[in-house]
């Protein structure tokens, strides 16, 4: 078993609360590199960090809201046309991934919805609760409570041994207990304190369920205005962007 680093890229919720940058985690181990969740501020995070776009193996999207994988055109225009990656891709994600892609692309670039790209990029679709490989990475996705229009997963994410945790946005739901049972590391959204913006979670109600969570550490992300300005005389264990953690 060899060591999991990850960097957190991004760690805002859509309205860049507290000056954050969307949502994007970066994992490397000896197996290879992927991206969870793919914001729209991907590129000047990684190149922030020193990573190479390049090296990215796999990008699991939790789902399709734009804070979420709106860096994923972005990333595939620079490898085609700027980079020239050889290198293949994996992109997974919920039901229709490919076609959101493509949506997005003709969107930002108009006309660029047939994208080719130079290097052979495979689409990968999620099912409820069943593993699958995606590049470097074995992926258990689980279905959560987010949005009726477009289907939502935590991501159970297994790398050199190690067990992550993703809620990706939810309110709550006892799939989270699932989730995370065991888990290393726990990566959870807390939008909100008392309260939170639907369909998301809030700090108090995921306090009264804490006992249920029996991953080994738990790490909120994806913080409102309210939560920020209480993070610290909470004392919170709690993710911002930059921070790198060995696993």
């Amino acid at each position: 078993m060899s060591d999991v680093e990850l960097r957190f890229l991004g760690t805002g919720d859509a309205f860049g609360s507290g000056g954050r940058l969307h949502s994007c985690t970066f994992i490397r181990s000896a197996e290879g590199d992927a991206l969870v969740d793919c914001g729209p501020s991907v590129l000047a995070a990684l190149r922030r960090e020193s990573l190479d776009p390049n090296a990215v193996d796999a990008i699991l999207v939790t789902h399709l809201h734009g804070d979420h994988f709106g860096g994923v055109p972005f990333l595939l225009m620079d490898a085609h046309y700027a980079a020239g990656r050889t290198r293949p891709l994996v992109i997974a994600g919920p039901a229709g991934v490919a076609n959101a892609v493509a949506r997005a692309l003709d969107v930002l670039f108009p006309g660029s919805g047939g994208l080719m790209p130079r290097f052979p990029v495979t689409y990968v679709e999620w099912r409820d609760r069943e593993a699958v490989g995606a590049g470097p990475v074995r992926v258990t996705p689980f279905q959560v409570r987010h949005s009726t229009h477009t289907p939502c997963y935590g991501l159970r994410v297994e790398s050199a041994g190690r067990v992550l945790a993703f809620s990706g946005d939810t309110e709550w739901t006892d799939a989270l207990i699932e989730l995370s049972s065991g888990a290393d590391l726990f990566v959870c959204e807390c939008s909100g304190y008392e309260s939170a913006p639907p369909h998301h979670l809030d700090f108090l109600t995921l306090e009264r369920h804490r006992s249920a969570l029996t991953c080994r550490r738990l790490l909120l992300t994806h913080m409102g205005e309210a939560m920020l300005a209480r993070a610290e005389a909470l004392g919170l264990d709690a993710a911002s962007d930059g921070l790198v953690l060995t696993i």
